[in-house]
């Protein structure tokens, strides 16, 4: 195991650039957005993406033609389309109202808020998805390692993976379409699934179809606000082949965290099912027992804390996921009650980092401990090493890379305070 005391967090320089695969185009011109997903900025996975098999429904087209029937009086009209079409987004709903496609007792409606009634007549028609432009953008990439066939990047926190309503640029996308020297890409979002939280991650490797590619040679995708490591296939056979080792478990993955207090026990294997949480779409929910009702999928990880903060406030924690569901890390966190630091999401918000840290320590680090929340700015959590087999050469690679320094400068304040190894 890599051994966090002795992190060097200087900036790792890239692997020089080596030529472009021409494949590449081919793969990222077949490549697709959905325009509909839940805006990149909330999703966040812990990885890889839900898997998908052939082309999912987008819901163009669909139609529902039903009187209302509720128990309490009144009800927005987008709620309810939403709770008609299992699956559906509200925002695909709203942009079906904004199109005139959504009638209430014979009337066209243009307001997404217009209310509904016990006995109203609905008749409502989802709109055609519009697809979404990638233009190439010179963004720094920190690249670790690449050849003809991928490349592993070292993804900083706050960027996005792929364009989405409300970040159609400085995403991940966008800075390989001009690494590769590519030209503007068109998305067609026929072939992304509508349900996934566009951060759904990549959950356990979505094995796409080659011609409907989800994302430029995007194989599995980290949170918006996870930094850390990430594989890029820049052929066919190299996303197919590596989407398969994802969907087999063999791609060894470590993740380190930052949580709200210390798991007890120590160690351990989380084995409960994730499904989405049905009073906010963009977060996850740990419910025990829950796949075997069809609400939830299977999910597994493993934890182990490395070292214990700041007299147990918090603790520095290992992960390995034997799964890959959306948001997994973060929401078996807050199962096991240590929510990520800095995830308010999940519970781990600056007011619960303080009155934790401040409940197991004197008040001579209550001035250090204000300075230290202070500078939480995500959830604290980094893909620390990658390990698969090169789908083209056979050969095992491994990578990894040390977390960046608002991590870093947040473990050391901790370590400060306190530090006891496990």
């Amino acid at each position: 195991m890599l051994s966090l005391q002795s992190l060097n967090w200087s900036s790792i320089k890239p692997f020089p650039i080596n030529p472009r695969n021409p494949a590449f185009w081919r793969l990222l011109s077949t490549s697709s957005a959905h325009p509909d997903s839940i805006p990149a900025e909330n999703y966040d996975s812990d990885d890889s993406q839900d898997s998908i098999s052939g082309r999912p429904n987008n819901f163009s087209g669909h139609k529902i033609e039903e009187t209302v029937a509720l128990d309490s009086a009144k009800l927005r009209v987008d709620s309810w389309i939403s709770s008609r079409i299992n699956g559906i987004s509200r925002a695909r709903v709203q942009s079906s109202i904004r199109s005139g496609l959504v009638s209430v007792n014979g009337h066209v409606i243009s307001k997404v808020s217009h209310v509904v009634r016990d006995g109203d007549s609905v008749n409502c028609t989802i709109a055609e998805l519009q697809p979404l432009r990638a233009e190439p953008e010179n963004i720094p990439l920190d690249i670790v390692y690449e050849d003809d066939h991928l490349l592993v990047v070292n993804k900083p926190a706050h960027m996005v993976v792929h364009p989405a309503p409300g970040n159609a640029n400085g995403t991940l996308v966008n800075g390989i379409l001009h690494h590769c020297r590519l030209s503007t890409v068109c998305f067609n979002p026929e072939s992304l699934p509508d349900n996934i939280d566009d951060d759904d991650s990549i959950d356990e490797a979505t094995v796409f179809p080659s011609e409907s590619s989800v994302r430029p040679g995007i194989v599995h995708r980290l949170d918006k606000g996870t930094s850390g490591l990430l594989v890029v296939a820049k052929d066919e056979h190299s996303h197919s082949h590596l989407a398969e080792q994802f969907k087999e478990h063999t791609v060894k993955r470590v993740y380190v965290s930052l949580t709200c207090g210390v798991p007890s026990p120590v160690s351990g294997r989380v084995d409960i099912p994730i499904g989405r949480d049905s009073n906010n779409r963009i977060r996850m929910v740990a419910i025990p027992g829950s796949a075997l009702q069809g609400k939830a999928r299977h999910a597994v990880s493993r934890y182990k804390v490395v070292e214990i903060l700041a007299g147990g406030g918090c603790a520095l924690v290992e992960w390995r996921l034997e799964t890959g569901r959306t948001h997994q890390i973060r929401a078996h966190a807050k199962y096991l009650g240590i929510p990520l630091l800095g995830d308010d999401v999940y519970g781990g918000t600056k007011h619960m980092a303080l009155s934790q840290l401040q409940s197991k320590n004197s008040s001579s680090y209550y001035a250090q401990i204000h300075q230290l929340v202070a500078k939480l700015e995500r959830p604290s959590l980094h893909a620390l090493s990658l390990g698969f087999r090169h789908p083209h050469k056979g050969e095992d690679l491994h990578f990894s890379q040390m977390p960046p320094f608002d991590f870093a400068e947040i473990l050391d304040c901790l370590r400060n305070i306190s530090s006891e190894k496990v």
